[in-house]
């Protein structure tokens, strides 16, 4: 009996005739240039172990569309983390944590910021780490690195990057 192709385990464009209901719950958009972010990835994914209940989207990268991803733009997604919801809303600070924990089976870890007092606590706190976070990693800060990106892309659309 032959087998029916697959669709590879990264893949987000549907088969022809296949529904366009994604197979992941969350869509955690991550900084890829940030050692620490990467780090904690790395953590998710080993978690996730291959279920592609989480699908990790790098903001970083050079083909980053907002427009696949709820329409956060990269400016946006540096300056707090986001996550999309399969629904295709768009959530984010300590909420991303939560929602990607409890996907991945380890809801109990942030559980505890769903306590409106602790929740809004948590919020600020991440707040402060998500202002310092470039400074603390040793990179530019967000002016500079949205406008090294744009520099970068509309080098990427022509000829005119000088060398």
């Amino acid at each position: 009996m032959a087998s029916s192709p697959t669709i590879s385990e990264s893949s987000s464009v549907p088969a022809p005739g296949a529904s366009a209901i994604p197979t992941w719950q969350v869509k955690l958009l991550y900084d890829g240039e940030c050692p620490l972010c990467v780090k904690e990835v790395n953590f998710l994914r080993a978690k996730d172990a291959g279920r592609g209940l989480v699908e990790f989207v790098d903001i970083a990268a050079a083909d980053y569309d907002p427009a696949q991803h709820g329409g956060v733009d990269f400016e946006t997604a540096m300056g707090r983390i986001h996550a999309v919801l399969a629904d295709g809303s768009v959530i984010k600070n300590v909420e991303v944590f939560r929602r990607v924990y409890e996907v991945l089976g380890m809801g109990w870890i942030y559980a505890i910021t769903r306590v409106p007092v602790v929740g809004a606590l948590a919020d600020g706190l991440y707040g402060i780490w998500a202002a310092w976070r470039l400074r603390l990693t040793g990179r530019p800060d967000l002016a500079e690195l949205v406008r090294q990106r744009q520099e970068r892309l509309a080098c990427n659309e022509g000829d005119r990057c000088q060398v």
